[in-house]
């Protein structure tokens, strides 16, 4: 089992550089692109917002950011689709496929310590969707 997404085993995090291109810009972190999607796309500042999590230096800041804004309605609907998607198009890199790939069958379990019960595990207890999600990528990719 891995869990913790650090050490050998920090190319799993959402915080972990992995550009990739999404609606014309290039993200630096699934994180950034993440803590974009909650802006409702039918926000006439949608473009602004772009920009603001694009001038985040760091995921933290993004994810802080993230937490700061009115969240579209469908957010808790689509939230685990979006992670989906975006963790897709960060493993089309093929170096971090290959590593994804080279975690064989182990359990993928994002343990934290921040009391994220819903992305991972906290304390022994966690739905732990950001592992399941890629468990079942790694499975999709080996198929």
């Amino acid at each position: 089992m891995i869990d913790s997404f650090s050490g050998p085993y920090r190319f799993l995090s959402n915080f972990y550089p992995s550009p990739f291109p999404l609606i014309g810009v290039t993200w630096p972190t699934v994180e950034h692109a993440y803590q974009f999607g909650k802006v409702d796309p039918k926000s006439i500042d949608r473009e602004k917002w772009k920009r603001i999590f694009l001038e985040c230096i760091t995921p933290r800041e993004a994810k802080k950011l993230g937490q700061s804004i009115e969240i579209r309605e469908d957010w808790e609907h689509i939230k685990v689709m979006v992670m989906r998607g975006l963790l897709g198009l960060k493993f089309n890199n093929p170096e971090l496929r290959g590593r994804l790939l080279a975690t064989g069958s182990q359990e993928l379990v994002e343990g934290n310590n921040w009391n994220d019960t819903f992305w991972g595990v906290c304390r022994g207890v966690g739905q732990n969707y950001l592992g399941r999600l890629l468990m079942d990528l790694r499975d999709e990719l080996r198929a």
